[in-house]
């Protein structure tokens, strides 16, 4: 999992709004339209970056359809440490 989050935060393009988008999830989970609209970006946006962080198993979903509530999964709860390093040097 180490190996993902260096890769899905760091090492593609989007990199820094996928952080932006744990942070937020971090402090409270939010459906995709909390996020665009907490984050200042567009849904589009937000849509994307939690289809890769779904792909690659960063985020999970509670519910279905809009109301589709995304939380950290427990891998990335397991690894926080490594979240919060690549937090400082995405800073």
């Amino acid at each position: 999992m180490e190996g993902v989050l260096w890769y899905v935060l760091t090492g593609t393009r989007g990199g820094k709004n996928r952080v932006r988008l744990l942070q937020a999830l971090d402090e409270r989970p939010r459906n995709a339209n909390q996020l665009a609209e907490d984050l200042d970006l567009d849904y589009k946006t937000i849509r994307h970056h939690l289809d890769v962080l779904m792909e690659n198993d960063v985020v999970e979903n509670s519910g279905n359809g809009y109301g589709t509530v995304y939380l950290p999964s427990d891998r990335v709860r397991n690894n926080w440490d490594t979240v919060e390093t690549i937090i400082t040097k995405v800073d």
